[in-house]
């Protein structure tokens, strides 16, 4: 099957994993809108690169942990594109703390931004793609979710949460042409990993990071793919086997 036509929205798709999924989408025929909360300038240049490459995409700043900015957002992805059509729910933040320094405030930012704004735009998108019977929505959690991770409990239960509304929405998805995936990396080579000392190669069976090139084709094989629903797909090199 062909994404051509089919519009799409990466949320925190202004680098690493989800610059590399605007690009995968976008050469897939896909025309994509690249959400940011702060980089702008980096969402510009994603888009740019679409161009270069003979696609079209537009760039999105919003807080998709922020009702009323996902709100504005999908109505403008509407306005500017069309019908939502294609869901990638990327926007995360990590917070590398010691355990006992784990605030209150701490916990609420890493589950606004991991967890809520997935049920947030998943929501927003939704009633469009009911109304055309075809839709594919595709969360990004992490290994964390299975094994606890290197970063911190906070993060970890954010990216667990992931896949409770995964199968919640899924189920009743199922027969109105909407798919509902959950991708679970392990130690991808991008930025957040790179700041992180506790991510080492050794914790890979694979015997290294990888990356998001091989993240962002799992993304394109869902977004292709109408008999795959409810599932999780890990890209971990074989840290956690299912």
């Amino acid at each position: 099957m062909t994404l051509n036509g089919k519009i799409a929205i990466v949320t925190g798709g202004s680098r690493g994993i989800g610059k590399a999924t605007a690009l995968a989408l976008a050469k897939a025929g896909a025309r994509v809108a690249v959400n940011c909360k702060t980089r702008m300038a980096e969402a510009e240049a994603v888009c740019a690169e679409i161009k270069r490459l003979g696609g079209h995409a537009v760039a999105m700043q919003a807080d998709v942990s922020i009702g009323a900015q996902v709100a504005e957002m999908v109505r403008q992805v509407e306005s500017q594109l069309g019908p939502i059509a294609i869901l990638v729910n990327n926007a995360g933040i990590p917070r590398l703390q010691p355990l006992g320094q784990i605030s209150e405030q701490d916990w609420d930012e890493v589950l606004a931004v991991n967890l809520k704004s997935v049920f947030l735009v998943t929501q927003a998108v939704l009633p469009g793609m009911r109304a055309a019977k075809w839709g594919r929505i595709i969360n990004l959690s992490s290994v964390a979710a299975q094994t606890g991770g290197v970063i911190g409990p906070h993060y970890a239960a954010s990216k667990a949460g992931i896949h409770g509304l995964t199968h919640s929405y899924a189920a009743p998805l199922a027969k109105e042409g909407i798919t509902v995936n959950t991708i679970a990396p392990a130690l991808i080579d991008t930025e957040m990993m790179r700041d992180n000392p506790r991510a080492t190669p050794a914790l890979i069976p694979v015997g290294r990071f990888g990356t998001v090139d091989e993240v962002a084709d799992v993304v394109v094989m869902l977004a292709t793919n109408g008999y795959i629903t409810g599932q999780t797909i890990n890209v971990n090199g074989g840290w956690y086997m299912s």
